[in-house]
């Protein structure tokens, strides 16, 4: 396809998002910000290689309660100090913010007590393993002056900052249906090798119920009810933020959802799964999620009465109505196809910082957070009840 003007200007504001993200990181390069890391498993060690070139950032301190994962974190941050208990970290006046990069079951306990230490806070996404979880959080953080940004990081991407300017400008019409999707495989736990030696298994389950140790429990804990809410909360969280953001809404009204383990029998959570959400402003959401080959990754569809917008991490595509399918297809060529930039995160740990000095609200704030993570929430509650459920603002019905 040529590229249009309107395609070359909708590229070029991806450009000027990070011209901005570089002068950013220029100010106050000399006020270093002292960060320390709880849990140190793939996603936060991914998280502090990005951190480490952010300027001004210091990583002082790990925690974590196996031994491996805390190894390969001090590749990122060598001279980094290291603490059993992660209270020790908030007790420490040098540390200024803290990292949560636990398994779910974690978040909500390690958030309040970090923000009551006066520590500002980065915590994945989701917030919460339940909805009362994340109310706390939200009546903690926000009762003190903490800076807490949350990890649904599409809200710092410049395709997607760029999508909600195209829906907002428009060229949709009335968006009546949007689609979501999340395809993954995960490895398989059989060669996988666990160094109980140096686990300390009672601190890792923390508040979740004592147990025997279980390998898979420790290295798929996502999908165990006891430590994380499977699909939903680990895929459609970052989706139904998306959904929130562009159609300014911050719940369903209703849930409904199927799933089944077709494959992963000794999860809790199911391998295949599909969700219906009713919200207001007349329109639907649906996710479909499966684990069992990654093909189409994960991505979302706004069809509008007067265009249909795919967008997903590598590229956002706006499709008239009006046009005419492209011949042997059922889809025009695209008005605009623009290719995703720079991982989001980058800008998203950006901001966080930025927030940190300036102490405003960062872009995905805690209450942010536990509105994602709260449809999610509806809609396992709708799976694992066998029925629709409703939301009423306060309660689940």
């Amino acid at each position: 396809m040529q590229p249009t003007r309107r395609t070359f200007l909708t590229a070029a504001s991806g450009l000027a998002l990070g011209t901005r993200l570089a002068a950013a990181s220029t100010q106050g390069a000399n006020d270093r910000i002292r960060i320390g890391v709880i849990g140190t498993g793939g996603r936060a060690r991914g998280l502090m290689g990005q951190l480490k070139a952010i300027r001004g950032v210091e990583l002082t301190t790990l925690c974590d309660v196996y031994g491996p994962s805390l190894a390969r974190a001090k590749e990122h941050a060598p001279a980094a100090a290291h603490v059993a208990d992660y209270r020790r970290m908030l007790d420490d006046p040098a540390i200024d913010a803290v990292l949560i990069g636990a398994p779910d079951h974690w978040h909500r306990t390690m958030t309040i007590d970090a923000v009551k230490a006066g520590k500002d806070v980065y915590v994945e996404k989701p917030i919460s393993r339940t909805i009362e979880e994340g109310e706390a959080m939200v009546q903690a953080v926000e009762a003190s002056r903490q800076v807490v940004q949350t990890g649904t990081q599409q809200r710092s991407w410049s395709h997607f900052t760029l999508g909600k300017e195209l829906l907002d400008s428009g060229r949709l019409g009335q968006t009546t249906f949007v689609h979501t999707y999340w395809y993954q495989q995960p490895g398989s736990i059989a060669s996988a090798t666990v160094d109980t030696a140096g686990l300390d298994w009672k601190a890792w389950l923390g508040p979740a119920p004592a147990r025997p140790f279980d390998p898979e429990r420790l290295l798929q804990w996502r999908h165990f009810w006891d430590y994380g809410g499977g699909g939903f909360t680990d895929l459609l969280t970052h989706w139904i933020d998306v959904v929130h953001w562009y159609m300014e809404v911050e719940a369903p009204r209703s849930a409904l959802a199927t799933g089944a383990n077709h494959l992963r029998r000794s999860w809790d959570a199911p391998d295949t799964c599909t969700a219906s959400l009713e919200f207001p402003k007349d329109f639907s959401t649906t996710y479909i999620g499966s684990f069992n080959s990654r093909t189409d990754d994960g991505g979302l569809e706004f069809r509008g009465t007067e265009a249909t917008m795919k967008i997903d991490r590598r590229r956002l595509a706006v499709y008239r109505n009006d046009a005419p399918y492209a011949p042997g297809t059922h889809a025009p060529e695209p008005e605009i196809y623009v290719r995703g930039g720079a991982d989001g995160t980058i800008a998203h740990l950006q901001n966080w910082v930025d927030c940190m000095r300036s102490r405003k609200t960062p872009t995905a704030d805690i209450r942010t957070g536990h509105m994602a993570a709260r449809a999610s929430h509806l809609a396992n509650i709708a799976l694992r009840e066998k029925r629709r459920v409703t939301w009423d603002g306060t309660a689940v019905r």
